[in-house]
């Protein structure tokens, strides 16, 4: 009877998500898949049931220093599952054990490599896949039968000491961010504007050269006419030249001339009112509503004193 329970006692189940071990005097023997097996009952064999499927995790809480120096404490969470149930168990002392210290020093490794500003923003998810990277290349290469399917930063903080500091630096780091937002906005509004400005500019310059090229060129064609003139009837012309001279610049002197030998009387004349008179009619303006041009008014003004010169030749 005691034998029979001794024999009954080697059943043993092993689930689809599970592997069962089986050691001989603490050896390893085979590696049994799910569905119910017997072993030669203890103390001569013995079973190690271990979970392949399942995933675990653990939690770590990290003190470390980034590269520019700046103290973080960083909660890392690992996930991981055993695939290798032989390795698992033989390989080394504690798997889980060793997969908590690789954790710590991958992450210590990772974030010393990094300043504090990458690990903060958008450096959480690339400093997790850098550490998964290693810890898995470390545990492959001790052999420890676990894979590592995922790493995450849960929460990257300062000491409650510094705590206060680093609020201060990073409203400044925002504030900076801020300020160089504002100056390319600033930038991009008054740069535009400007080139605006000097194509303005370069316009109007180009407009103006070309009037003065076009003043210049008339003003030659006119001599060239005026020398035509003057060769065939120079008395004429120079006595042209000199009646157009006196009109410039009697036209633009406010006194009025009187012939005081053609007349014995003196004669009261309201200057100001013909000065008046002779503003007014300056600023005249054409049917069109647009000023008369300088050269029109010259020309009736000559005309005028050429009208008022014969005459007084003929008395």
């Amino acid at each position: 009877m005691i034998l029979f329970i001794w024999v009954l006692s080697g059943l043993y189940q092993i689930d689809d998500s599970e592997r069962g071990i089986e050691l001989r005097f603490g050896q390893y023997t085979e590696t049994t898949m799910p569905g119910l097996k017997w072993h030669v009952p203890w103390p001569i064999e013995s079973v190690e049931v271990v979970n392949v499927n399942v995933v675990n995790r653990f939690k770590q809480q990290t003190t470390m220093l980034t590269s520019d120096e700046n103290i973080v404490v960083v909660d890392l969470v690992v996930q991981y599952r055993r695939a290798n149930a032989v390795d698992y168990l033989f390989n080394v002392r504690d798997a889980d054990e060793s997969l908590s210290e690789v954790s710590e020093g991958a992450i210590r490794e990772v974030v010393g490599k990094s300043v504090l500003d990458f690990i903060l923003t958008e450096g959480r998810t690339e400093t997790a896949l850098l550490t998964q990277e290693l810890i898995e290349e470390t545990l492959d290469s001790y052999g420890t039968g676990i894979t590592v399917t995922k790493v995450n930063l849960q929460d990257v903080n300062f000491p409650l000491q510094v705590e206060d500091a680093v609020q201060d630096a990073i409203r400044a780091r925002e504030d900076k961010e801020r300020i160089a937002f504002e100056a390319e906005a600033y930038a991009n509004d008054v740069v535009p504007k400007a080139r605006g400005e000097a194509a303005k500019m370069i316009l109007e310059a180009e407009a103006y050269r070309e009037m003065v090229i076009a003043d210049a060129e008339g003003e030659a064609a006119r001599f060239d006419k005026l020398l035509v003139e003057y060769k065939k009837a120079p008395k004429v012309t120079r006595e042209r030249l000199y009646i157009e001279a006196i009109e410039t610049v009697y036209g633009n002197s406010n006194k009025v001339l009187l012939d005081s030998e053609a007349s014995g009387n003196l004669m009261y004349l309201p200057l100001d009112k013909l000065i008046e008179h002779g503003k007014k009619e300056e600023n005249k303006t054409d049917s069109g509503g647009q000023p008369l041009s300088q050269s029109s008014q010259n020309q009736t003004s000559r005309s005028t004193d050429l009208a008022r010169l014969r005459e007084r030749t003929r008395q």
